[in-house]
């Protein structure tokens, strides 16, 4: 049986991949912050699945996590064959009003951690000519978003990333997806702190489920990038393509700001 690392995997997107891995009897190990979520989650996938599930609690923000985790791993003698670096978070607000400590720690793990991950298991796929990467970016990655300036920054930057490694690594055996979601059923827009009225939005939102079983999918048929959801978030896109960047960025910031 395979196994699949998933970071950010006690809820949301992250909890969906670990529930549709299981369901095709994919080994786990899960990756976040809270304990008591992953333990609840690995008995759950156990007993209902019978496969194999480890579990990480840790804070891929501090210092040397991505190492700790790579050892963790090393240590149990799993091997991984399927990576989604799926853990983020965002911020909502003018980025001089912000915490910058707060704006650190999410270009620590949107990006940095991302990419620590990628580098120490990449190479073990590379050796076994085999293996998956999902690097979860978002519709934000393609157009700048005042408001969200270091969110959509970070999520441009591990598209444009991971589209690299895919094509770096078309020949090798290996499958790299760069996994772009629109608006998702999360917690997401509770934890960047949006303001209120932005949950009174019309705006459908696509279920994790949803958002993972197309993921998987598109990464079984070697797809370089996954934009999921409507047909609006296609518009949303490829706007950038066809409008003055003036005109998109001063556009977005009328929508965005919201108090």
């Amino acid at each position: 049986m395979k196994t699949a690392l998933i970071t950010g995997a006690s809820s949301g997107i992250g909890k969906a991949f670990a529930r549709e891995l299981a369901i095709s009897k994919t080994n786990l190990i899960l990756v976040a912050r809270s304990r008591d979520r992953l333990e609840e989650l690995a008995a759950q996938l156990k007993e209902e699945y019978s496969i194999e599930v480890e579990v990480i609690s840790c804070d891929l923000t501090a210092p040397q996590a991505t190492k700790s985790v790579f050892e963790t791993v090393a240590e149990k003698d799993l091997q991984v064959d399927l990576l989604i670096n799926n853990a983020g978070f965002g911020d909502y607000g003018e980025f001089a009003r912000r915490d910058l400590s707060k704006q650190v720690q999410m270009i620590q793990l949107n990006t940095i951690a991302l990419v620590e991950l990628t580098y120490l298991f990449l190479p073990g796929m590379k050796e076994r000519a085999n293996g998956g990467i999902i690097n979860v970016s978002s519709i934000a990655g393609f157009q700048p978003l005042p408001y969200m300036s270091v969110y959509s920054a970070t999520k441009a930057f591990v598209l444009h990333f991971t589209e690299a490694l895919w094509a770096e690594n078309s020949n090798s055996g290996i499958n790299i997806l760069a996994l772009c979601p629109g608006a998702t059923e999360s917690n997401f827009a509770v934890e960047a702190e949006f303001p209120k009225q932005a949950f009174d939005s019309n705006v459908k939102l696509a279920t994790a489920e949803e958002v993972a079983k197309d993921a998987l999918s598109a990464l079984a048929n070697n797809k370089c990038t996954l934009v999921t959801g409507s047909i609006t978030n296609q518009i949303i896109v490829n706007l950038p393509r066809f409008l003055p960047r003036e005109f998109l960025v001063s556009s977005i910031e009328k929508q965005f700001k919201l108090d």
